[in-house]
């Protein structure tokens, strides 16, 4: 005599539908799971990729703000000597400035900023103080942004009394322009941005 099993003992195990359900429901979370990680990292990469980008504009302007807001420590009251240079021009500034060393102190220089061939360059040489015969030392070129396709420098103030202070294209006095503003437009299909730096000699 067979004895029929019971109804708690027939429901105490899984059927094979019910692990074929279980098994689609973890493939399931199993893609999901493996789309969101990989979506995780593609944006990672991509704000990598862009933080890289613009590692060298950023590291440009924090030098370039420096440069340009320490002019007015040349001379007293921004007067500048005949010894010391200051060329402003809508793409081209040269004066003499400090230069940090990397070691806490700085360097004065004569300091030439210029677009060559789509870089934004410092180009410096040591500053004498006295006139010499001897031969200028070659000048030492750094390159601060690349991918530029054009530089715009403009300056601040009243050049003399008979002008009202206002931006010019370039400058020509014996004094020093309140704000120096330098705008760069990128080469064409660059995605970065350079926002307007604008400088305060004076301060």
């Amino acid at each position: 005599m067979t004895l029929k099993p019971s109804m708690s003992e027939r429901q105490s195990g899984f059927t094979l539908l019910e692990m074929l359900i279980a098994l689609v429901v973890l493939g399931f979370l199993m893609v999901a799971l493996t789309q969101g990680v990989r979506a995780g990292l593609t944006m990672w990469g991509a704000q990598t990729r862009r933080v890289a980008e613009t590692a060298d504009l950023d590291a440009g302007a924090r030098v370039l703000r420096r440069l340009l807001s320490g002019i007015s420590r040349l001379s007293a009251g921004g007067i500048f000597r005949g010894t010391e240079k200051f060329e402003a021009r809508p793409d081209s500034l040269m004066f003499v400035g400090d230069l940090p060393t990397g070691f806490g102190t700085t360097r004065r220089a004569d300091i030439t900023l210029e677009l060559r061939q789509g870089r934004l360059v410092l180009r410096w040489t040591p500053h004498r103080h006295e006139l010499s015969n001897a031969p200028a030392p070659q000048p030492i070129e750094t390159e601060l942004i690349r991918g530029v396709d054009r530089i715009d420098l403009a300056y601040w103030g009243s050049p003399s009394p008979e002008q009202p202070a206002g931006w010019q294209a370039q400058w020509d006095g014996p004094a020093i322009p309140e704000l120096i503003r330098l705008r760069l437009a990128l080469a064409k299909g660059d995605r970065r941005r350079f926002p307007d730096l604008i400088a305060a000699p004076q301060l």
